[in-house]
């Protein structure tokens, strides 16, 4: 399995906008495919946030996680987010996400974030608390309850 930049594999837009409005449009105000399409196309970036990264093997796509910039608006002074963690149905089990939300957390680091946040459905933390995120508190967002956590780098 590689790691990479959406920006260097920019076919994929299509399909991940499917999966985020798959998985996440009917929460999203006002979303549609088409504007979650271009939404992601306006962020090809490598060597600052906005970001994706995405888990290949081969030429085939199994996942994709992205850095952003304030993903939630009821919170403004929190920047930095980790979000659209993202693995088909048919590789999850292999520790991908893992691998994913890792690789995020390095980029960030990169990138001098000093605290990343996320916000999971997973009241739990699931995945995330083993690699280090805490929660901070647990709200409702776009009529989801949500357990907002970060990590401090």
């Amino acid at each position: 399995m590689e790691i990479k930049f959406l920006a260097d594999r920019p076919e994929f837009i299509p399909l991940i906008s499917n999966w985020y409005y798959s998985q996440w449009g009917q929460f999203m105000r006002d979303q549609t495919e088409q504007k979650i399409h271009d939404r992601i196309s306006g962020m090809l970036n490598r060597d600052k946030i906005p970001v994706h990264i995405l888990a290949l093997e081969g030429d085939e796509l199994l996942g994709v996680a992205q850095l952003k910039i304030r993903e939630m608006d009821i919170f403004p002074d929190r920047e930095h987010w980790l979000g659209g963690v993202y693995v088909v149905p048919a590789a999850r089990g292999r520790r991908l996400a893992t691998v994913l939300v890792t690789g995020a957390i390095g980029l960030a680091k990169q990138f001098k974030v000093e605290t990343l946040y996320l916000q999971t459905e997973d009241l739990s933390g699931g995945l995330y608390a083993p690699l280090g995120f805490r929660p901070l508190e647990k709200t409702h967002y776009n009529g989801v309850e949500v357990l907002v956590m970060a990590h401090s780098l």
